[in-house]
Parts: structure tokens; C-alpha cells; sequence
């Protein structure tokens, strides 16, 4: 078995072995405005510089990275998209979506369990990355940067390697080297092909500090936030039972905004709740307008979250846990939401995309619980609810089958 060690994934390389490296992330992981993502993101780039380095090793590189998302999805993606390809080394990112600002321990908790497990489980070596948006370099605001501070922590404490590509930035442009401007001219989120060049600078160096220093990384017997994200469940609802009046079971679509929301890639299947029925006749295909119960899963957990996807035909939905009606407030509102929107990022994009919902935290780790998902179709319009799993977390995790009626 192989350790988490830089020097042993070196020495594997320089061998010739065969060679699994997956990087796990959002969209600065995928290349969102890099010219060509396949040859111009970060990952591409660390990839190129891999095998300019190891001409004798075998490569396998993975792109685990869906844009708009953070560690608390990884960690319900973690199985399917990062351990199945049994990785020999990690890129980790998520740290600018989880937000730089600020440091819930909600998403430390869960960025954390994503070190860990890939440590224990995968036995590979990690390198966190930490990237930045532009705002963030034009601030150059280290000290109200609170999540960088704790990821910076939590490397300490699991013996990983960093590529701060924040304080990269930072250095280059007050050195004159580049502008913020070169590094993001078309939005402020997204670099184009000269950021993505330093964000790979960032990771090179952090991989070759791990190779050079040795490092093995290892997991403190504590850890050092919350365990909630530590036995985490996925389970696809189309494996429940029998779904209830006005759902069905279907495929993702094969067509996307973009390419890193593609949910054919992400997703198993789908269940499915539809305003309209179609009706086909010899002579024409019609759609009527149909019934559609609530969708009930009991389960044990103390967070809920709910992985579909969204397209333009999506509808806003409720949501209720142990029978109560769950409502958000949003910051600056003057009245909580009821509802959640499934075409909120699509109708945006103007195309198909994920949909991802973290609907409850801090439930009763004690007890089961009721979940409904009630859709909320709009009169005389065609629309849908496109849902894969329910994904839980905290205590002794579980979900259960359909009541049977």
C-alpha cells in the first residue's frame, strides 16, 4: 500500500508507474475563460509540467470540478468523483467558494473531511490550493481573509502542501510584474489564461516544496473542526421505492451551459416531477397538465442537502422537515424565502446546469427525520423538478425507503 508521501509519488513517477492525479474543485479548477480549459487551466498546465517532468510515468489525470460549487457538495461527490479513481495525488480547491472572507464552521467542517478522507482513505498526498478572485488581490486584505488563515491551519495540522496563488498574485502585481486587469479582463471571478498561468505557478511550487521538504502528510488522531462531514450519505432517490403520483425516473441531459455543469458527468439518473403528462396519438403529441404528490424520505442526519438539476422548464419548489415548512432568510431581506428556485442558475446561464440545495443544518443528531419536497408549478406553464440525491450528513447517518402505501 502506498503512503500520502510527495517523495514516494516522485519516486513512483520517475519509475515509470502508472499514475492517477485528480483535481478536485470548482469552477477555477475547471478553467472557466481560459481560451482552451483542456489546455490553458491550471490543471491542464500542472498536468503538462507532470509529464514534462516524469516523461517515463503513465498518467491518468482527472477533472473533478464543477463550477458554482463548494465542499459541502464535495463532500457528498467525494466517492463517485474523487476515490473511485484511486488517486496517488490530490489538487484540493473550493477555498474561494467556500468563501475567503469568512469561516463557518459548517464549510470548515466539511472542507476539512475532504482532506482527511483523502489522506486516510485514498492514501495520497494533498495539495490544497487557494485561489483567488480579483477583488481579492486589489484588496490585498490578508487579515480579513479568515478561511485562508484557517485552510493555511488545517495544512499545519494534516502535514499538506499549499499553493497560495492569493498571495502570488498579491506579490507579482506590486512588484509590477502584471495587472489585475492581465489576470482578469473579462470578469472579476474568472481569470483568463495568464491568471490560470499563475494560479499554475502556485501549485507547481507547492508540489516540488512537498517533493524537495519530504513530506508525508498524515491526519491528526482529533480533528480540528466538527465531525459532521465524516460519514456522509448520497443515495439516489430512483433506489428508494416507488416514487410517488407525477414523478418519474429519467437520464440527465446530454447538453449543458457549460461543460463543467454537464450533469450527464455528475449525475447517475434523475427523478423526475412534471407539471404535464404527454399524450401521443397517431395524429399529434399533446401535454396535459397532471397531479404531483410530495416526495417523503425519512432519514437520520444532522444536515440535508439536495443534488439535482436545474434547467429552464425548472420550478420552484417547498421544502418541509418533520412536517415544518423550512424558510431562509437572505442577507438584506426584509421577508425569509419559502421557496427554493431549481431554475435560479439555469435561467441565468440560459441552459442546463446543476442544482444543489443545502436545505437544513443543525437537525437533532438523535432521532429520524421527515423531509418533503413539494414542487411549485407555475399555472399553464410546463415545468419540472429534476432531483438526484439526498445527501446527509452528521451522526449516525441514514436514509431510508419509501413508506410503502
Amino acid at each position: 500500500m502506498t503512503s500520502p508521501s510527495f517523495v514516494e509519488f516522485d519516486q513512483r513517477a520517475k519509475a515509470g508507474e502508472r499514475l492517477s492525479v485528480v483535481f478536485f474543485g470548482a469552477s477555477l479548477t475547471w478553467g472557466a475563460n481560459a481560451t482552451d480549459p483542456q489546455l490553458t487551466s491550471y490543471r491542464a498546465l500542472l498536468a503538462q509540467r507532470l509529464e514534462a517532468t516524469y516523461p517515463r510515468a503513465h498518467f491518468t489525470f482527472h477533472d473533478a470540478a464543477i463550477g458554482g460549487t463548494n465542499s459541502q457538495l464535495g463532500v457528498f461527490r467525494m466517492d463517485r468523483d474523487v476515490l473511485r479513481h484511486k488517486p496517488d495525488l490530490v489538487f484540493l480547491d473550493f477555498s474561494a467558494n467556500d468563501g475567503i472572507n469568512e469561516a463557518s464552521p459548517e464549510t470548515l467542517a466539511s472542507y476539512e473531511s475532504l482532506i482527511r478522507r483523502i489522506i486516510v482513505e485514498a492514501r495520497s498526498p494533498v495539495v490544497q490550493v487557494i485561489f483567488p478572485f480579483g477583488w481579492d488581490v486589489k484588496a490585498a486584505d490578508f487579515d480579513k481573509m479568515k478561511r485562508r488563515t484557517a485552510h493555511l491551519a488545517l495544512s499545519d495540522a494534516y502535514r499538506t502542501t499549499v499553493g497560495d496563488a492569493i498571495s502570488l498574485a498579491v506579490e507579482r502585481v506590486k512588484a509590477g510584474a502584471i495587472t489585475v486587469e492581465q489576470l482578469w479582463p473579462v470578469d472579476l471571478v474568472h481569470p483568463c489564461d495568464a491568471g490560470y498561468q499563475l494560479f499554475a505557478d502556485a501549485a507547481w511550487a507547492a508540489f516540488q516544496d512537498g517533493v524537495q521538504r519530504q513530506v508525508v502528510c498524515a491526519a491528526p488522531q482529533q480533528m480540528v473542526q466538527d465531525e459532521t462531514y465524516m460519514n456522509p450519505v448520497r443515495v439516489r432517490l430512483s433506489t428508494l421505492g416507488k416514487l410517488p403520483m407525477g414523478w418519474r425516473k429519467d437520464s440527465p441531459h446530454l447538453t449543458s451551459a457549460y461543460f463543467d455543469m454537464l450533469m450527464s458527468r455528475w449525475l447517475d439518473d434523475e427523478v423526475v416531477a412534471s407539471s404535464h403528462i404527454e399524450t401521443k396519438s397517431v395524429v399529434e403529441k399533446t401535454h396535459s397538465s397532471q397531479q404531483v404528490a410530495r416526495l417523503m424520505i425519512t432519514f437520520r442526519g444532522t444536515m440535508v442537502l439536495l443534488f439535482g438539476e436545474g434547467t429552464i422548464k425548472s420550478s420552484k419548489y417547498r421544502v418541509y422537515i418533520d412536517g415544518k415548512l423550512v424558510e431562509r432568510v437572505l442577507p438584506n431581506a426584509e421577508e425569509p424565502l419559502c421557496e427554493f428556485d431549481a431554475a435560479s442558475l439555469s435561467a441565468r446561464a440560459n441552459g442546463n446546469t446543476h442544482h444543489v440545495a443545502v436545505i437544513a443544518e443543525s437537525l437533532a443528531a438523535d432521532c429520524d427525520h421527515t423531509i418533503e419536497i413539494e414542487p411549485v408549478f407555475s399555472d399553464g406553464i410546463e415545468q419540472e423538478l429534476r432531483l438526484e440525491s439526498l445527501c446527509v450528513a452528521g451522526g449516525d447517518t441514514k436514509v431510508f425507503p419509501f413508506a410503502s402505501h
